[in-house]
């Protein structure tokens, strides 16, 4: 079924006002504009001489390629004119925002930017270019199965120079490429970057975007994530919103962990503002801590810590102060006063870098999310995963482009 819209040809004789008229799901749009001769033609009014009657009035129709109550959606809206030119078309959702389209070059078609969002009410109005206009309107099914996210950094949050935008979905995101197409990031300063999709260390499906190096201070970052009508694919579900963030990125700050000399360095701008002793995790087994680029992920002040909690049985089960978390497996760097005498000596913890209570401190108070954090040495257990936190700069930027869903 289609559409349509129908217009009177102009006539010399007065006519009445014209009116709209709403047909959801109808096969042709009500009558448009209709012309009242009010006798006119008998009397010769219209200059068409005596007995002479009205002409037929021209018609121009459209077509809504969408309609009904359960329209299918995830498809553009696309309203087409059998003759003549279309002047305007509005599809505006009810609670939402209009639908933002083009005009063929031809004028005969309009199509929208965005597909139409499931379980919504749209309303066309369409104008052509000889003064004639309808309305009509559709309601799309419902989503059996919604997909949803979370959204890192948070909004208008300053973060450090290594900080991505990362995104983790709730299902399985089978069509990587239309929800890439659908996140749009820009930047104050036109940092190149590239989005990567990975498994977060939940097992979920996850896509980061990091620049080619790290921030420079003082970028302004925005991500329009336009999802809404969507589909995630099979297991997936569909995106009934859109999401946003902002960020700025704070000082260029990089803390540099040696393993092998058992100190760690904090460089504002270049600068050495700390250079302290610690002690690393336990070399030759699951103690040791990771090396490679982690990324602070939050400060999380004092929190209890439990080795069976990340698989080392009861080795500890104690209250720790200045707790900055660099991995979800569980590596922080922290205060670690029991563990004084390996200071400068040793690396003797069961993987976290820990450090005198004043030390911790000062570093605590320095540091922001997403500062890197530079592990080095061999007393390590391997290099920090990309889902593990934010391990991407563990990638090679060129390894990093291909995991785009784009090419």
């Amino acid at each position: 079924m289609t559409t349509a819209v129908r217009r009177t040809a102009r006539r010399t004789h007065p006519v009445r006002p014209a009116r709209l008229a709403l047909a959801v799901g109808a096969g042709v749009l009500g009558t448009a504009l209709t012309a009242c001769s009010g006798g006119a033609a008998a009397s010769g009014q219209d200059g068409q001489g005596p007995g002479a009657g009205p002409s037929k009035a021209a018609e121009t129709r459209i077509s809504v390629n969408l309609r009904g109550a359960t329209a299918a959606a995830g498809r553009p809206v696309r309203v087409t004119l059998a003759a003549g030119k279309l002047r305007t078309v509005t599809v505006s959702a009810d609670g939402g925002d209009a639908l933002t389209g083009r005009l063929s070059p031809d004028g005969r078609s309009w199509t929208s930017d965005r597909p139409a969002a499931p379980g919504t009410t749209y309303r066309v109005e369409a104008k052509d270019t000889g003064g004639g206009g309808d309305t009509a309107g559709f309601t799309t099914a419902a989503a059996g199965k919604v997909n949803k996210l979370t959204l890192a950094p948070g909004k208008n949050t300053t973060v450090g120079v290594a900080q991505p935008l990362s995104i983790v979905f709730d299902h399985p995101v089978r069509n990587r490429a239309a929800v890439e197409r659908a996140l749009k990031v820009s930047t104050s300063n036109g940092t190149e970057g590239s989005w990567g999709w990975l498994a977060d260390y939940s097992g979920r499906d996850r896509v980061d975007w990091r620049p080619r190096d790290y921030w420079k201070s003082g970028t302004r970052i925005s991500l329009a994530a336009d999802l809404n009508g969507v589909d995630s694919g099979p297991s997936g579900g569909w995106f009934v919103r859109d999401y946003a963030t902002t960020f700025t990125v704070g000082s260029s700050q990089v803390v540099k962990v040696d393993l092998d000399r058992h100190r760690l360095a904090l460089k504002r701008d270049g600068r050495t503002v700390m250079d302290v002793p610690i002690s690393g995790g336990t070399p030759g087994g699951d103690r040791a801590s990771w090396r490679g680029t982690a990324v602070l992920m939050a400060k999380e002040g004092t929190i209890n810590m439990n080795s069976e909690t990340v698989g080392l049985g009861d080795a500890y089960d104690k209250m720790v102060d200045f707790s900055m978390r660099l991995t979800w497996s569980g590596m922080y760097a922290h205060a670690a006063p029991w563990n004084a005498a390996y200071f400068g000596v040793a690396n003797h913890s069961s993987g976290c870098v820990g450090m005198s209570d004043a030390d911790a401190a000062s570093l605590y108070r320095r540091v922001r999310a997403g500062d890197p954090f530079e592990i080095t040495g061999a007393d390590a257990k391997g290099t920090v995963a990309e889902g593990n936190g934010y391990g991407a700069w563990n990638v090679s930027w060129a390894d990093w482009r291909t995991r785009s869903a784009l090419g």
